[in-house]
């Protein structure tokens, strides 16, 4: 009976001990309850039959006689798991803390050391469910390294769904366990992941065609040595002049820029990708459409449209240094070469004389000159001025591509404002070209007979007093003569007329050779030729029905004087060509011998040089000879014999070895005239 009583005795002790290990109503099914989503998230077995046999058998005692006990025990774990859980709603982040830990040991509550043994007896668990609630606890321990575990993969997770949301494949990492787990750290999470993806699509919206037009990825295709806009601004194509654009790979002219456009259907076809509006000088890639904002290729507007500015103009003449085209040649600006199309030789070398005309070129150098000028509508004439200053403007031009220029779009606008009298598949006269040129480019600045109105008449233009009188017949008597010298018709008869070239006439060649057999090339002075225009000279003139008698006295000298040498002679049958050569002096030629004293006194300078030379070589007819001119270079002081492209430097001796076709000659300032502002009677006792 003893032994009975003793083991009975040991028996209710140790239920004692392993009813105070136990958490009685610790473990409740709370949505708060951090232990409970920590099961819900792994999904392991829940403690469901040993808690509620122990919450059972806490009940039961207490009611009787364990109350005491039972409300310290859940006052002390309800104190710590509220503790636990605000400190998991106020870190969710810091899982692997120590907090964390704390609450989970704070579960299974130690006994204590001054309870009585007795109090401890009256719980009434049993031994086989205490041992359920220590695998429960293993159990749980378990789960909390678990949790530790995927705490530390927290981050890398976030780290992967930031890179899954930039690349368009964000998803939920997360369960919907850590979601009811930790619902403010959910709610963060959803927050960065909507503020990301706003960030990604305001992105999108904002496509950079700015930035693309700055970082063209096809201007390294541009071929600059294929580039030409000396032509006609014509598709090739359409042959329209209107919204044309240059192909800068190939050089050819396309219109439009849309997609049913032929510069659009180049772009695709041929893949050639960089344009210039050649109107209004803009850059596009095609057939991406955006526009091109380089400064590297300024270098191809100023090819397109060079500008001058005053201070540039003004020292060309002292300009002497090489300019460098883009295929490495080198050349002096003005001393260009003039493409011959087919059989324009006659207007090439008009236009190199005129370009070194100081006064000309200087106005027509800037656009702003002539641009304001109003013209009736529909008026063509003001084509010519227009295209003739883009020629001047290229052939001076010192950032040129290549040492030559095409003169097309003026000799197109020569021939269409001719009304095609001139032509240039059908080689002229280059004298005829001269005076039709300067009376239309006077006609097309608005110049009137005032000699001031345009720059053409203050450069070439000069005055003169044409005297006329009727020839009498021959076979009349001295009294029919006398009676016929009264009428008005046979008088001397005074014209005061203006002038832009003077005409000279060549003695005509001799029929046989010499005594030896050779032809002989008859020479003249130059001063002999002049002597038509000292007002003392007469020539006869010839028609079918009389012949009348004139002599020409120069009252006023321009700045520029053309003289035009009459080789060609024209019967019925054939024209002649006379190959006298004129012995002439380039420089410090005295025009003012040709003026009466009284009209001499007025003009300050009267001494000229040549600057520029009109040769024809060759028989007389179109297409038989070959024009070509010598220019003097202010800058270097050389001359320079151009030929259509042939560009060569020659001897000033050579020059008046040539047939002289036409000349001219340019007014020397810094030699005074001696007899300015004097009487005439003063002149004559310094003669004498």
């Amino acid at each position: 009976m003893a032994a009975n009583e003793l083991s009975t005795k040991l028996k209710s002790s140790s239920r004692a001990i392993l009813k105070r290990t136990h958490v009685p109503e610790t473990v409740q099914e709370d949505d708060d309850n951090p232990m409970k989503s920590i099961l819900k998230k792994n999904k392991k077995p829940k403690l469901d039959s040993s808690v509620e046999e122990h919450s059972k058998a806490q009940q039961e005692p207490t009611q009787k006689s364990g109350s005491r006990i039972a409300s310290q025990v859940t006052v002390v774990s309800d104190q710590k798991l509220t503790d636990s859980s605000s400190k998991v709603e106020k870190s969710p982040n810091q899982q692997k803390n120590k907090p964390i830990s704390d609450n989970r040991q704070s579960d299974v509550i130690q006994p204590k050391r001054n309870e009585d043994p007795s109090d401890v007896a009256k719980s009434g668990i049993s031994p086989d469910k205490a041992v359920g609630s220590e695998k429960s606890r293993k159990e749980v321990k378990k789960e909390i390294t678990a949790t530790e575990k995927s705490g530390k993969s927290d981050k890398k997770s976030e780290k992967k769904e930031k890179e899954k949301v930039k690349k368009g494949k964000g998803t939920e990492s997360k369960s919907s366990a850590d979601k009811k787990q930790s619902p403010i750290k959910s709610t963060s999470k959803k927050t960065t992941v909507k503020i990301e993806e706003e960030d990604e699509e305001i992105a999108a919206v904002q496509d950079p065609k700015v930035d693309r037009s700055r970082i063209c990825p096809y201007l390294d295709t541009i071929n600059r040595s294929v580039l030409d806009f000396d032509f006609e601004k014509l598709c090739s194509v359409s042959l329209s002049h209107i919204n044309v654009y240059a192909c800068l790979v190939c050089g050819k002219y396309f219109q439009g820029r849309g997609k049913m456009s032929h510069a659009y259907t180049h772009s695709v076809l041929e893949s050639h990708h960089v344009y210039l509006n050649l109107q209004t000088q803009k850059f596009y890639c095609l057939p991406d459409n955006y526009q091109i904002i380089d400064s590297s290729l300024e270098d191809i507007i100023y090819v397109l449209n060079p500008t001058f500015t005053p201070e540039q103009i003004q020292q060309m003449d002292n300009n002497s240094k090489l300019s460098i085209a883009y295929d490495k040649t080198t050349y002096l600006p003005g001393i260009v070469g003039l493409n011959n199309i087919k059989a324009n030789d006659y207007c090439n070398v008009v236009l190199q004389a005129l370009s070194h005309v100081t006064p000309l070129r200087d106005y027509f150098l800037q656009e702003s000159n002539y641009s304001v000028i109003k013209r009736p509508p529909g008026d063509q004439m003001c084509l010519l001025t227009q295209r003739f200053g883009e020629l001047l403007r290229k052939l001076w031009n010192p950032r040129n591509f290549k040492a030559h220029v095409s003169p097309h779009e003026m000799l197109q606008a020569v021939v269409l404002c001719s009304k095609k009298k001139l032509q240039i598949t059908k080689q002229g006269d280059a004298i005829d070209f001269l005076s039709w040129f300067l009376n239309a480019g006077h006609g097309a600045l608005n110049g009137t007979r005032k000699l001031s109105s345009s720059i053409i008449n203050k450069t070439f233009r000069g005055i003169m007093k044409v005297y006329t009188r009727k020839v009498l017949p021959v076979e009349l008597s001295d009294e029919e003569k006398a009676k016929l010298m009264e009428q008005e018709e046979y008088k001397v008869r005074m014209d005061e007329m203006p002038w832009l070239y003077l005409t000279c006439d060549l003695p005509p060649p001799p029929l046989y050779p010499d005594e030896m057999r050779e032809n002989i090339i008859p020479q003249i002075p130059f001063s002999v030729l002049l002597s038509k225009f000292n007002g003392v000279n007469e020539k006869e003139y010839k028609t079918y029905k009389d012949s009348t008698m004139k002599r020409f006295e120069i009252t006023q000298l321009p700045p520029y004087i053309i003289v035009y040498i009459k080789r060609f002679a024209k019967n019925y049958f054939i024209t002649e060509k006379n190959p006298t050569i004129v012995n002439f002096p380039i420089k410090n030629v005295d025009f003012g011998d040709l003026l009466a004293p009284e009209i001499r006194v007025k003009h300050k300078c009267t001494t000229y040089d040549l600057m520029a030379n009109i040769v024809h070589d060759g028989q007389p007819g179109p297409g038989k000879g070959s024009y070509r001119v010598h220019v003097l270079h202010k800058g270097t002081g050389k001359w320079y014999e151009m030929q259509d492209l042939h560009v060569i430097d020659i001897l000033p001796q050579m020059i008046p070895l040539s047939e002289s076709y036409i000349q001219i000659f340019e007014l020397r300032r810094d030699i005074p005239n001696p007899t300015y502002g004097k009487s005439p009677e003063e002149n004559v006792t310094m003669e004498s």
